[in-house]
């Protein structure tokens, strides 16, 4: 395309993109989809203007896709504004081990019933297996004093899947011998798994609430009018996911739990504030308190606001990569059938496995095995395979079935979330 051309494109897609709240409430469309539709149409599935390969543009759609992931996630962190207690966690930590577990479990089987080979089968797995953050606005928490058990379980669920698959995708990857497992299995055990998720928790944290206490520090005591919020938080993402790569733990988790820190210091300033004021303690200190938990609370929401624009270009961009990745001729019975198997079967009994004894109830154990999004993390992960020594073959035979999904779930998901999820709240409402 001519760079006139290209003007043209992308200012009608940043039009498109700010009208597309008020256009698509008389549509029963998602804007993921919307986006998808028109990179299928400027792709070589519709008027041939741009082209991409997932395996000849692997390392750019890598790229593209792992921004998207790190933005959403660190967005998704900051919306959870709960206290960190086993009891709230217990559910979504659920989601995220046994039932992806589960998922890997039952998608490795289909694979090996398709006639792929283990790695193969495993890879195909462990890539679908995640649920999505960058799709999922519609069923996460609506606001961060948000409590309902569904919409924070599949927040949290969408946040820490995409860290937890990693190991599933070296383990697949090692299966392929594009990884080094070790002697049985033990460095994949040692490094994939228990250093990797781990070092990524514990560096999140440290980061998020460092950086969060540091910026406050330097507004509160030092009286520093730091502003500009929006390089706070990139920084804070980019800080943060460069050590994870340089200490090889998973960046994803780290980004997550750094933003879900940030949030939880504010959090925890509000409080000693609260304690302050109803303290004997001098009238300066319960003034510098509340000041404190003011400047958190406007730092946070304005971090939090800037995450959630940028939220809407990424998925924009993503979305477009899909839509230009996606081919009609991908629409095969055993795609289909995958997709299909995941969506029906694997999704609601990895649900009702995880959440067997858990505080959710009937309605939100259907609605939560419905909704298991799969979109751009998917894609990061099969483009992270392809340039990570995954043998073509595989790239193949795999390749075409995460995008058939990709594309079914964001269709079907995307046209129910809204009427379901009303459905569901004017319910609970009725209850309450």
């Amino acid at each position: 395309m001519t760079a006139a051309t290209w003007d043209l494109l992308v200012g009608a897609l940043l039009i498109l993109m700010a009208l597309s709240g008020t256009l698509l409430k008389t549509l029963p469309i998602s804007a993921a989809a919307l986006y998808m539709g028109l990179g299928f149409a400027v792709g070589p599935g519709g008027f041939d203007l741009l082209k991409l390969g997932i395996r000849a543009d692997a390392a750019l759609i890598e790229t593209i896709t792992e921004v998207a992931v790190l933005v959403s996630l660190f967005a998704v962190g900051l919306r959870l504004r709960i206290r960190l207690r086993l009891s709230s966690w217990v559910q979504p930590v659920l989601l995220a081990s046994v039932g992806m577990v589960v998922t890997i479990m039952l998608m490795t089987l289909a694979g090996l019933a398709l006639k792929l080979s283990l790695g193969a089968a495993l890879l195909l797995a462990a890539i679908l297996a995640p649920t999505d953050p960058v799709l999922a606005s519609d069923v996460q928490v609506r606001h961060e004093n948000d409590r309902d058990d569904l919409r924070f379980g599949l927040t949290a669920e969408g946040g820490l899947n995409d860290g937890a698959a990693f190991p599933f995708v070296m383990l697949a990857l090692g299966l392929s011998d594009a990884h080094d497992l070790g002697t049985a299995g033990l460095r994949w055990l040692g490094l994939d798994v228990l250093w990797a998720i781990g070092g990524g928790l514990a560096l999140g944290w440290t980061c998020g609430a460092a950086f969060t206490r540091l910026v406050l520090f330097l507004q509160t005591e030092k009286k520093q009018a730091l502003g500009m919020e929006s390089f706070l938080a990139l920084g804070l993402i980019a800080l943060t996911y460069g050590i994870a790569l340089h200490a090889a733990v998973y960046g994803f988790l780290a980004v997550f739990v750094a933003g879900l820190s940030m949030r939880n210091v504010e959090r925890q300033v509000e409080s000693e504030a609260a304690l302050a004021s109803r303290s004997k303690a001098r009238p300066q200190a319960k003034v510098d308190a509340v000041a404190q938990a003011r400047t958190a609370d406007d730092m946070t929401r304005d971090v939090l606001e800037f995450a959630k624009e940028l939220e809407k270009f990424v998925e924009l961009a993503a979305m477009l990569v899909i839509g230009c990745l996606l081919r009609v001729e991908m629409l095969t019975a055993r795609n289909v059938l995958i997709a299909g198997v995941l969506i029906a079967v694997a999704r609601p009994v990895a649900i009702y496995i995880s959440t067997a004894k858990g505080s959710w109830t009937a309605s939100q154990r259907r609605l939560g095995a419905w909704f298991g999004i799969r979109g751009v993390g998917s894609i990061y992960y099969l483009a992270y395979a392809s340039t990570h020594g995954a043998r073509p073959s595989e790239i193949g035979a795999i390749g075409e079935a995460v995008l058939v999904t990709v594309a079914v779930s964001v269709i079907v998901h995307g046209i129910s979330a809204t009427p379901l999820m009303n459905l569901y709240q004017a319910a609970t409402q009725r209850r309450g």
